[in-house]
């Protein structure tokens, strides 16, 4: 715990120095250049930011998210114009149909549960993707900046409950349980979505809609033999 602590003294000591002149927007900034191409210390970052000024901890939230979506228009621009040549040659075959097959089916969710894991999670990766395989690009920023902001929410209100400590310790434990994590995060997004599509079936066979739908049938039934 000393080592965390040290840790902890040593990026808020850097990130006071070069930060404070620029106010919130610093956390605008950093989190745009983190999103782009250079990876940036930003959960330190945005620990610091709403640990000493509590009070606006959601404004932080919302820059940083916002932030992280406008830099990735970087990678969006590079993986839009050869991107898919790019990760054939990073990636093994069967991972990137894998990627690309997680895409056409649900291209949001694919892009916006990467969002919100923390490192070491190859997120750049999946960015590439989602602009090699052409994701609409209303939809990409709007997926990036909700998977940043329930990543950074969730930040932030363990950082105002248990201090800066509890960030850099949940990070390490990601660290070295990365595996267990995205399994169960995926099997989450699974289950929610199961639960979606089995919410939808059941509305789609209610008795309502049946009602309707026969009454639709009988309606242009009436209309064909009134025309013929």
């Amino acid at each position: 715990m000393n080592k965390l602590k040290h840790f902890v003294h040593a990026y808020s000591e850097w990130i006071r120095h070069v930060l404070v002149p620029l106010g919130p927007w610093g956390m605008l900034a950093l989190a745009a250049v983190d999103g782009s191409f250079m990876g940036m210390p930003l959960d330190a970052i945005f620990v610091y930011y709403v640990y000493t000024d509590r009070s606006r901890f959601l404004l932080y939230v919302l820059l940083g998210s916002a932030g992280s979506a406008l830099g990735s228009i970087v990678l969006y621009v590079i993986g839009y114009t050869g991107g898919e040549m790019l990760l054939r040659k990073r990636l093994s075959a069967e991972r990137f149909e894998k990627i690309h097959a997680s895409f056409d089916r649900h291209e949001f969710w694919a892009l916006m549960f990467p969002a919100m894991l923390p490192p070491p999670a190859p997120f750049k990766i999946v960015v590439l993707a989602a602009a090699a395989f052409e994701m609409n690009f209303a939809h990409f920023l709007l997926a990036i900046f909700a998977g940043r902001f329930v990543r950074f929410l969730i930040e932030a209100l363990l950082t105002l409950w248990f201090g800066p400590e509890i960030v850099t310790l949940a990070g390490s434990l990601f660290v070295h349980h990365y595996v267990w994590v995205l399994v169960g995060v995926g099997a989450l997004a699974a289950g929610w979505l199961v639960w979606r599509r089995a919410r939808r079936q059941t509305a789609e066979n209610s008795p309502e809609n049946k009602n309707a739908a026969g009454k639709d049938s009988t309606l242009r039934s009436e209309e064909t033999r009134l025309t013929s």
